[in-house]
């Protein structure tokens, strides 16, 4: 196993990103989150674009996982080798891929994208929709499965928390590359419940690094 997917074993992974047009969208801003949750004991950092990942891999420690969305639907994350490539150039020390089977925007299939990212020495992370997913992203050589897309395709409902039922599967199904739980984890104890069922690390995001949308969960409580 790569050393830094070591590192990530048993630790909080914070997801660091903003969406376009948010006051926070910002590679400083993400770099100066990402340095308060460093010191608030994360263990990894995972954020998107080129800026973002060279501002904070020169801000934090710990291992980063980077990845490039463009577009919001298909897909969308790291879509394509020459995504994946600048990734790695802007200081990610994991790529995270889409790892649906939908057509990839370069035309080149998900396992000609790995051979040759692999080739590059890579680390690769593997987002995932469902079980048939992430035993194909381990079959063709992926370092890490999550379900990362789970509930935003046709694979699966979306669940209001994270999806427990497809977590289970992915650690019973695949024993031989970790599997970190990312996906709507909100709470504390929905992280303590999925570490409980076995996976490498847990990535948590929204909660907190995403105030316009816990500003929301407040909001909307109130209201009721």
């Amino acid at each position: 196993m790569k050393k830094v997917v070591e590192r990530l074993h048993h630790q909080l992974i914070v997801s660091c990103q903003a969406y376009p047009g948010e006051a926070m969208r910002h590679p400083e801003t993400m770099a100066q989150i990402a340095f308060s949750a460093q010191a608030g004991g994360a263990g990894g950092i995972r954020c998107q674009g080129l800026s973002d990942i060279s501002a904070i891999k020169g801000t934090v420690s710990v291992p980063v996982i980077g990845l490039w969305k463009e577009g919001d639907t298909g897909v969308y994350i790291t879509p394509t080798l020459r995504h994946a490539r600048c990734c790695m150039a802007a200081g990610a020390d994991i790529v995270a891929l889409d790892a649906t089977d939908r057509p990839r925007p370069d035309g080149l299939s998900l396992a000609e994208t790995v051979r040759i990212l692999h080739s590059e020495g890579a680390v690769l992370m593997a987002d995932c929709s469902c079980l048939d997913d992430a035993r194909r992203a381990r079959d063709l050589g992926f370092d890490i499965v999550s379900p990362t897309l789970a509930g935003y395709t046709e694979a699966r409902q979306k669940t209001d928390g994270p999806d427990y039922e497809l977590i289970e599967a992915m650690v019973s199904n695949i024993s031989d590359i970790p599997v970190i739980c990312e996906g709507r984890v909100h709470t504390p104890e929905q992280a303590q419940r999925v570490k409980s069922l076995g996976v490498w690390a847990v990535v948590v995001g929204t909660a907190i690094t995403h105030p316009q949308t816990i500003t929301s969960w407040f909001v909307q409580a109130l209201q009721e």
